[in-house]
């Protein structure tokens, strides 16, 4: 299939709503219904182009397309519909891990996540220059740089405060009596706010990492 044809087809895909995706799932997971998994394949395979247009690749689109299908197959033929991790969430690991591995058997071709940062002490790097280096393993890559992106989405959550005092600790690497100096505040107080924020992230996490 050509690019053309296959965004003509995606735009013919309607969302499920929640009672719908539901009844598939216990179609097909239950009463191992194909029909049921068919459409539930069809009906997420815009995640699939969302994760390739993700990646800055200008060759083999379709092949990445193809590679992301496998593992979105993968991923519904795997998924536990009873676990409250969302769907969406557990397929794109399985959709990018599927697409970067095939990158690299294509040669290590360059490539990077956008907005993905990995952060190693004071190093920050993109997913794409960690490939290249090939050390740790792609799929290890894949699930760091979706955690840390999961995080910062976490983060933004957060009351102004906390948010700002997380920021500067861990992804400034600011000393807390930095921080509480240039918030006005007492280190006490930081370290309060600190403890708060972790909490709350741990709580908004506590779910995803179940499946971990």
């Amino acid at each position: 299939m050509e690019l053309s044809e296959y965004l003509k087809e995606l735009k013919k895909i309607k969302m499920l709503n929640i009672e719908e995706e539901t009844k598939l799932w216990r179609e097909y997971k239950i009463n191992q219904d194909i029909k049921a998994r068919q459409v539930l394949i069809e009906s997420y395979q815009p995640l699939v182009f969302k994760a390739v247009m993700q990646l800055k690749v200008n060759d083999n689109v379709m092949d990445i397309v193809q590679e992301g299908t496998v593992g979105l197959i993968e991923a519904v033929e795997n998924y536990n519909h009873e676990r409250s991790v969302a769907f969406s969430l557990y397929a794109l690991h399985r959709i990018r891990g599927r697409m970067l591995n095939f990158l690299q058997k294509e040669g290590g071709a360059e490539l990077t996540y956008i907005d993905r940062p990995m952060y190693n002490g004071d190093n920050v790097t993109t997913l794409g220059e960690n490939i290249i280096d090939l050390a740790p393993t792609v799929s290890n890559q894949v699930e760091q740089s979706f955690l840390v992106d999961q995080l910062n989405h976490a983060i933004q959550r957060l009351p102004e405060k906390e948010q700002l005092v997380l920021q500067s600790v861990y992804m400034k690497d600011q000393d807390v009596k930095e921080v509480a100096e240039s918030l006005d505040l007492s280190t006490t107080h930081i370290y309060r706010l600190q403890k708060r924020g972790i909490k709350r992230i741990r709580g908004m996490l506590s779910n995803l990492m179940k499946h971990w």
